[in-house]
């Protein structure tokens, strides 16, 4: 499942347009020569200048960005004025500039081209960036200004954006602890300050865990069913880490691995699944399993203090799902069907093992290998035979932007004139139909050990009109980088990825906000998907699908009759698919349904726990992530929150339904989805917005059709 990496929360109080370029900082020192985060950049809408930035100009420029904006803070805080909108809430929309911009730059590295020197930066600021957040969040003085102007909010004329502005304000002071005594507040800051260090520790561990897992094979008989182009990339990865003669499978995030589908040799397959399984369960220095304990235990205190009878509930409150029991609630629709369905597929499978005379009982390793076989006989299809036609330059141009184009008039162009931070990354002027360029576009689509596993999209820049700013996008993926000379062949999967994660970049690049806290993706968890994953539908829809899918070396399209195949395949393994995610999404939310009275927790015995009791503890189909390397609830800002993809797959086939409805893929439909969803950001109430777009509440049948569990 695809993620977004978001700003520390410390950050989102957005910035300020303009920036003298003597700035003197808080404590009077000169900065404004020697540190290029202390100033605006000059590059095309504000991109940074990731060639003249050190890691060493983090640590001033956080530092000095916390004072400034503090003192911005107080100076709100402490005015004698009574009250407004302009002098209170667009004044903390205007703040903290230099924090921004740094804490901007610090995401896109620590997340995709980390170092030792940002990892232990990382933790050293992460509970200064969490006090950060508590004094303003839990300013008495600030609090009662903003609590003044949501009490008077019916008697101001305001227009419905800045209504919007008054209640997330207030919202979030509330969530954050402002009515709490003084006392409570002082607990409570500890807490945040102990969990951001454990947050930080558990990325750094899981990154190290992950690089350390990487199976090295001696032997080329081991690789047995891989392309020789496959072997190839693992021998030169290898390479890079200096074992020459060697060929070595890096670890992706999620629990099954992508070559388990090819590997014939069942040895290697086990090789490879325990070392994805146990990679932070070594009992070494990058074992994660006391890290999560402690946090999933600091977060149900943190939920009491507040409240709230655990932290899910505390969390969900300004979610669209709104409370826990909403999402059991949903899960329960799922879980049966999704269920009954992998056991059906597992049987299929064990029974072709049995064929086969196998004499081994299906373990979780064998899945996808056998599955595919499986997936051949039934339907004929190799995905092999698909690969060649998906070469990742052009599934981006003839793909992914064609079909921006035919839905929103948007061209790309590339530029090489800018800075990047690392050299496979790419830029592209982002230009609307009228001819206006809306942004900046950079993709970053190979692996590497120093770089987060998964997917993301995120801002380097922030859109408002209010900062006279727009949006600068980046999307993150984790494709197997090939040898030299070699074409990027990927996976249907990863073109699908490459369509969701631009998904997030157009909701980025579509914003149209006055102010940065609702700007854009700056939206509820379970609404941040929506856009995205609604994205994906795009690829293979016809017109789009024939534009991209050709051979990599003829240029021919793809056969109709293997067209045809990938159709009638796609609710194969749906099953296994579904279960997988529904286990990780049950995972998260037992874990933040814990009571603080809860005594610390054995992880592994959580889990098994967990997924007996939702009745997802299926041996062959473990979940889509263990506990242990769960980055998106431990540090990526999803905690209780991993239902999202599945409450947003409801949305975004639902919605994809009425453009079947209405004529399908159309500049017309397209311009309505942008103007009544991806460019509203949080300024509607998400239901609401649903709704006016599609007619009525969210519908769970275009999903279960989609999966192919009706009548299950």
């Amino acid at each position: 499942m695809r993620t977004i990496l978001l700003l520390p929360l410390a950050t989102m109080m957005g910035i300020i347009s303009s920036c003298n370029s003597n700035q003197k900082s808080a404590t009077g020192a000169d900065t404004s020569s020697t540190n290029p985060l202390f100033t605006k950049s000059t590059l095309p809408f504000e991109a940074p200048p990731f060639d003249k930035i050190k890691d060493s100009d983090f640590k001033p420029a956080l530092e000095e960005g916390m004072k400034q904006h503090l003192t911005e803070i107080e100076k709100i805080a402490n005015n004698t004025d009574t009250p407004t909108f302009d002098n209170t809430l667009v004044a903390m929309e205007k703040s903290g500039e230099l924090l921004t911009r740094a804490s901007r730059v610090l995401n896109v590295l620590t997340g995709a081209n980390t170092d030792s020197t940002l990892q232990k930066l990382q933790e050293e600021e992460a509970p200064k960036l969490a006090a950060h957040q508590d004094a303003i969040y839990l300013n008495s003085k600030l609090f009662a200004r903003v609590k003044a102007i949501y009490d008077s909010r019916a008697t101001l004329k305001l227009d419905p954006e800045s209504f919007r502005l008054v209640e997330y304000y207030f919202q979030q002071f509330e969530k954050a602890g402002a009515n709490l005594s003084d006392d409570d507040k002082a607990k409570l800051k500890k807490l945040n300050g102990e969990e951001a260090t454990l947050s930080a520790q558990f990325n750094n561990k899981l990154l190290a865990a992950a690089k350390a897992g990487a199976l090295t094979i001696s032997d080329t008989t081991a690789l047995a069913g891989l392309s020789q182009g496959e072997k190839d990339a693992l021998a030169q990865n290898a390479k890079a880490n200096k074992l020459d003669g060697k060929w070595q499978i890096s670890i992706q995030n999620t629990t099954q691995q992508p070559l388990l589908q090819s590997l014939s040799n069942r040895d290697t397959r086990q090789k490879l699944f325990n070392a994805s399984w146990n990679r932070a369960e070594r009992s070494d220095s990058n074992d994660t399993r006391s890290t999560i304990v402690k946090i999933a235990q600091i977060r149900a205190q943190k939920a009491k203090l507040l409240g709230f009878p655990n932290y899910a509930a505390w969390n969900l409150q300004d979610q669209m799902a709104k409370t826990p029991e909403a999402v059991d609630k949903f899960f329960a629709q799922l879980v049966p069907a999704s269920v009954a369905r992998a056991k059906k597929e597992g049987a299929d499978i064990q029974a072709l093992i049995d064929k086969q005379k196998g004499s081994f009982k299906l373990q979780p390793y064998d899945w996808n290998f056998y599955s595919e076989q499986v997936r051949k006989q039934k339907f004929n299809l190799d995905e092999n035979e698909i690969k060649p036609y998906f070469e990742l330059n052009n599934v981006l141009q003839n793909g992914v932007f064609y079909a921006a184009n035919l839905l929103y008039g948007l061209t790309f162009k590339e530029r090489h004139d800018i800075p990047v931070y690392q050299k496979d990354v790419r830029v592209f002027d982002v230009i609307d139909k009228d001819g206006s360029q809306i942004g900046l576009f950079y993709c970053d689509y190979f692996k590497r050990d120093n770089k987060n596993g998964g997917a993301w999209m995120d801002n380097m820049v922030g859109q408002s009109k209010l900062l006279g700013t727009k949006p600068v996008i980046f999307n993150v993926c984790n494709f197997t980088k090939p040898a030299d000379g070699q074409p990027a062949l990927i996976s249907f999967d990863d073109v699908t990825t490459m369509f969701h994660e631009f998904g997030h970049g157009l909701h980025g690049l579509f914003a149209s906000q006055q102010y940065p806290s609702l700007s854009g993706t700056n939206v509820a968890r379970d609404f941040v998907e929506f856009p995205s994953q609604f994205n994906e539908h795009w690829a293979s829809y016809p017109q789009v699908f024939s534009h991209y899918a050709v051979h990599y070396k003829t240029g021919k399209p793809m056969p109709q009759e293997l067209v045809d195949k990938i159709k009638k395949a796609a609710t194969f393994n749906q099953g296994y698919s579904l279960t997988e995610i529904i286990a990780a999404a049950a995972l998260d939310m037992q874990w933040h349904e814990l009571s603080a009275d809860a005594p610390l927790q054995d992880a592994d015995k959580f889990e098994m726990a967990a997924l007996t009791k939702t009745g997802l503890n299926l041996p062959e189909v473990p979940s889509r992530y263990r506990s242990s390397y769960f980055l998106h609830i431990w540090a990526n800002g999803y905690a209780a929150g991993y239902y999202a993809y599945l409450w947003t797959e409801m949305l975004d086939d639902d919605a994809y339904s009425w453009f079947t409805e209405n004529g399908g893929l159309t500049r017309a439909n397209g311009q309505r989805f942008r103007d009544m969803i991806l460019s509203r950001g949080n300024t509607i109430e998400y239901g609401k917005m649903f709704k006016d777009f599609r007619g009525h509440a969210p519908n769970i049948k275009p999903m279960e059709e989609k999966r192919g569990l009706l009548g299950q």
